[in-house]
């Protein structure tokens, strides 16, 4: 990893850790605030699936802090212990978020299909483009098309970033209409969990950045080693 590279970095991982405890913060305090309905974070993603006449999505608990999400490959709404038993603002607000990913992939929404198809390729790049990455920046001088083959990888990690941007708004937006819909919560409680999303969401943001800066430090390094040839 070259200096700008890594300072690029540090700096990242110094946003997203602000961001990050910034969001534990947010969660911690309005999980302590019930909602008007009582309802749980399992009741509640069961009411959204149902009124978006979902049916075939299972609502189940997984272990982990923060650990939701919505595989659209088994149909499943995940929600960590905290959100699936709890009856409060953080709890609603996660809960239905992951339910507007459902919401999403029962609708066809087209970012959801774009990133559901990025994953295997993604996955696939994440446990070797590190590698590859430092391998062509040591041997650019003599074989600059493994740095090229890496950045294009590192390339498909970022443009997954990106296209997860959307998605998280938009399922967001979806949660928060419902919700805002329904009398499960009040007026005070429906702007928190606005906030608890918001708050998720530039974690996602912080994240795209980050990738984009340094797929731009691996062009230049690039660009620059060929302009030497």
């Amino acid at each position: 990893m070259t200096p700008g590279i890594m300072i690029v970095s540090l700096i990242f991982v110094g946003i997203s850790m602000l961001v990050g405890a910034v969001l534990k913060s947010r969660f911690r305090e309005y999980s302590e605030i019930p909602t008007s309905s009582g309802l749980t974070g399992r009741e509640i993603a069961e009411k959204m699936l149902k009124d978006n006449k979902i049916y075939d999505v299972q609502v189940r608990s997984v272990d982990g802090f923060l650990s939701d999400h919505y595989n659209p490959g088994d149909k499943t709404v995940n929600l960590s212990p905290d959100v699936y038993n709890g009856a409060n603002v953080a709890a609603a607000a996660v809960a239905a978020h992951e339910c507007g990913h459902a919401v999403q992939d029962a609708a066809h929404y087209p970012w959801l299909g774009m990133r559901s198809k990025l994953v295997p390729a993604v996955q696939w790049s994440a446990s070797i483009v590190n590698w590859v990455l430092l391998g062509g920046i040591l041997l650019i001088n003599t074989f600059p098309q493994l740095l090229l083959i890496g950045i294009i990888m590192f390339g498909i990690t970022t443009l997954f970033a990106i296209i997860t941007l959307p998605v998280e708004f938009d399922a967001s937006r979806r949660a928060l209409a419902w919700l805002d819909n329904t009398t499960i919560m009040a007026k005070g409680e429906h702007d928190k969990a606005k906030n608890a999303l918001w708050w998720a969401a530039m974690t996602y943001v912080v994240a795209a950045l980050a990738s984009i800066a340094t797929f731009v430090q691996y062009l230049m390094i690039f660009l620059g080693g060929r302009s030497r040839d």
